[in-house]
């Protein structure tokens, strides 16, 4: 009796560790933009782009493909014309083809 207790113990075990290893696959890609906040003037043009992705084989701004590192983390500056507003549209691609999408509008008076 005993050992069917101690199998189900072990069987129990190595599905809540084969569950834990596959959340990522499971909950997919994930996008966190820090930088620019939603409806920020940026008077000069110079617009800083920052966030982490996680569980994310490729990371687009407008459709150009920017560089992430080992961590997920990605930056770049942007110089755009004076004159507007824009919309910067990020999406997050994972290695199934599954995608997050985040905007924010900004404004280069």
């Amino acid at each position: 009796m005993a050992a069917k207790g101690i199998i189900a113990l072990v069987l129990l075990a190595l599905v809540g560790y084969g569950l834990l290893e596959a959340r990522n696959l499971i909950t997919g890609p994930s996008l966190d933009i820090v930088s620019p906040i939603s409806y920020t003037s940026f008077p000069d043009g110079f617009v800083e782009i920052s966030g982490t992705a996680k569980n994310t084989e490729e990371v687009r701004l407008n459709g150009g493909l920017l560089t992430i590192d080992e961590t997920g983390a990605f930056s770049k500056t942007l110089l755009l014309a004076r004159g507007g507003s824009g919309i910067l549209s990020f999406t997050a691609t994972d290695r199934f083809g599954r995608t997050v999408t985040q905007q924010r509008t900004i404004y280069i008076p």
